[in-house]
């Protein structure tokens, strides 16, 4: 008798079956197998609409943009391992741009900051007895002459001491002339013998007493005259009125916070500080230019005075510039200066075509081969049109302007005919 039979069937996991029916059982289960499968079938797709004429069109342009794409891949993959180096290396001199500097007139400087102040600044505050102002007569910004009353403080108790002490001093006067006539005509009666020595040494005395009471009334009438002139606030010199904190019904004491600020003459200057290296380079009347803060013209003046000691803190000394009076220089006002120190032939090059590295600042010139050259250079400052070199060039060479950092020295380049009329 035949031994049962395997049969494998796709993938199902009971994949080894055995049936002593032979090939009956076997037809009958694919059967069944099938009849499952159809039942799980999944519906008809829908037919695909009909390609346009558009569709086709974006297809062949994605194929090209494509193929665009991989060529470029390619060709950066099969140079990207090779080092770029310079044109020169590639196979190309490079073209350059150089200018020919020449020497023009420099003029070295030195700029600080500062504010706008009276050389001559006068607290002006009262000198007299504690009082109330009752009158204010000037504004700040008046110009003032020496003596004019600026404020006025109540002066009804001392004007009644004066008039007090004038009555005063003409009583002792009269008194004073009355003992010196009583004298006098008891030395006419001393010959006589009609008055003792004793009453007319009595008489003597009253003179001279009244005399000098005459004398002690008229102090202190001109005391009190000198305490009534001090209720007038007046300028003691001639200039601006650059303050006034008085106000009519204030409190002044005396000796306290100033009424007033006078500027003398209305001179005026700018204060400030430089460092101390700048400071060895100024002297005492190099002209200087100072510009304020809103105000687009800028106003002249020279070094009046230089600091005779250096701060040890901050290394800085004092500047003074005198300037001329001006209604738009006000005190406080900030200001800034520049003062020429030195004017000289120099090399001016653009920023572009000044370098620096470790070594030093330099530049790339071309020399008579096309050839470039590195150059050392010492920069000295900078002015509106460029870099100020001091050493280094005599501004008869052809400096490279720009794009110098690509360029190695020895490198061999072209000279771009709009700058040298070469090529």
């Amino acid at each position: 008798m035949a031994g049962p039979k395997e049969f494998r069937v796709g993938t199902n996991p009971e994949q080894f079956m055995s049936t002593p029916e032979g090939q009956d059982e076997q037809v009958t289960w694919i059967g069944r197998e099938r009849h499952f499968d159809r039942s799980r079938e999944a519906p008809p797709a829908a037919a695909a609409p009909p390609e346009t004429p558009g569709a086709r069109w974006k297809w062949a342009v994605g194929a090209v943009a494509a193929l665009l794409v991989l060529t470029l891949a390619w060709r950066l993959m099969a140079g990207g391992g090779k080092p770029q180096g310079t044109l020169a290396d590639r196979g190309g001199i490079p073209l350059v741009t150089v200018i020919v500097p020449g020497q023009q007139s420099v003029t070295s400087s030195v700029s600080f900051t500062g504010a706008i102040a009276a050389r001559y600044d006068m607290p002006i505050a009262n000198e007299g007895d504690t009082g109330r102002i009752v009158g204010v007569y000037v504004e700040a910004g008046d110009q003032v002459r020496r003596g004019q009353m600026l404020a006025r403080i109540d002066d009804s108790v001392i004007v009644q001491q004066v008039n007090r002490l004038a009555a005063s001093l003409e009583q002792a006067r009269a008194q004073a002339a009355l003992s010196a006539a009583e004298y006098r005509r008891a030395q006419g009666v001393e010959a006589a013998g009609a008055l003792s020595a004793e009453e007319i040494e009595k008489r003597r005395a009253t003179s001279v007493t009244d005399g000098a009471n005459v004398k002690v009334v008229a102090a202190q009438l001109a005391e009190a005259e000198a305490r009534l002139a001090r209720t007038r606030v007046s300028a003691p010199v001639e200039g601006t009125v650059l303050t006034r904190r008085a106000e009519v019904g204030q409190i002044a004491s005396q000796g306290g916070e100033p009424l007033f600020r006078v500027a003398s003459g209305g001179e005026v200057e700018m204060r400030g500080q430089i460092a101390e290296q700048d400071l060895a380079q100024v002297k005492a009347g190099q002209a200087a230019t100072v510009y304020l803060t809103g105000i687009e013209r800028p106003f002249t003046g020279q070094v009046r005075l230089l600091g005779a000691i250096i701060d040890p803190q901050t290394r800085l000394g004092d500047i003074r510039i005198q300037l001329k009076p001006d209604p738009a220089l006000r005190p406080g006002a900030f200001a800034r200066a520049v003062v020429a120190v030195d004017r000289a032939q120099h090399t001016v090059l653009p920023q572009t075509a000044v370098m620096a590295d470790a070594n030093g600042s330099y530049v790339l010139i071309v020399d008579a081969a096309n050839k470039v050259e590195r150059r050392a250079v010492r920069v000295s400052g900078t002015t509106e049109t460029g870099v100020i070199v001091a050493a280094g060039l005599t501004g008869s060479e052809r400096v490279v302007a720009t794009a110098g950092g690509f360029l190695r020295a020895g490198e061999p380049v072209r000279v771009a005919p709009t700058a040298a009329g070469t090529s």
